[in-house]
């Protein structure tokens, strides 16, 4: 950890205070671990390239090193270094991102093998919350990223994150309740969008 604490900061859900996530930032810069909201559930968040960081997140969910974790982007010009956007995929980013979908895409080479599936896919997101949002523009950066769902309970705010993880995590961005919400999920590697996950997403227009 780079900090001997976990710090609970409660930040503005509307209007979040640049401070707050400039120092959340340069956690992840420092190869720290940040709890953050977005448009479905809190999200636990390292920078892609401190694979430390990464295998602590998935000790901490219990998952195995093959799990599919999802990359969160700023916008779409940083999904076009990460992911093949083809006109009908890119298309349907532009209409339904931010929001709360993960779609998974074919990866690029700047993606490392180990957040690619078997088929060399990679999912991404971009949360339509403003914490989020501005996280994710001031690092610059892809983050990984999972939900602080563990096995079947849902920690909903930044006391329970800081009850369950507190320990092992640096920063907890506290914007109090959230969800509980999936995201929807995706698929669009193939030659037709596929619905992997109803969640929170509208699908009408994506899938038939």
């Amino acid at each position: 950890m780079p900090y001997p604490i976990c710090m609970q900061l409660r930040v503005d859900r509307d209007f979040p205070e640049p401070r707050y996530i400039s120092h959340a930032v340069a956690v992840l810069e420092q190869g720290g671990i940040v709890a953050y909201p977005t448009d479905t559930n809190y999200g636990l968040a390292c920078s892609l390239n401190d694979t430390k960081a990464i295998d602590l997140i998935l000790k901490l969910k219990r998952l195995e090193k093959s799990h599919f974790l999802s990359i969160v982007c700023p916008d779409l010009s940083d999904i076009a270094r990460y992911a093949v956007l083809e006109n009908n995929s890119y298309s349907i980013l532009k209409r339904h991102l931010p929001g709360p979908y993960t779609f998974i895409l074919r990866a690029t080479l700047a993606i490392p093998g180990m957040f690619q599936s078997e088929r060399q896919t990679v999912g991404i997101r971009v949360p339509d919350h403003p914490v989020a949002l501005m996280m994710t523009r001031i690092f610059r950066k892809p983050i990984v990223s999972t939900s602080t769902v563990i096995k079947d309970k849902v920690l909903k705010n930044g006391d329970e994150i800081k009850e369950q993880f507190g320990h092992s995590i640096d920063v907890i961005l506290d914007v109090g309740d959230i969800g509980p919400k999936d995201s929807t999920v995706i698929d669009l590697s193939g030659p037709y969008p596929v619905l992997v996950r109803k969640g929170a997403g509208d699908v009408s227009g994506i899938v038939v």
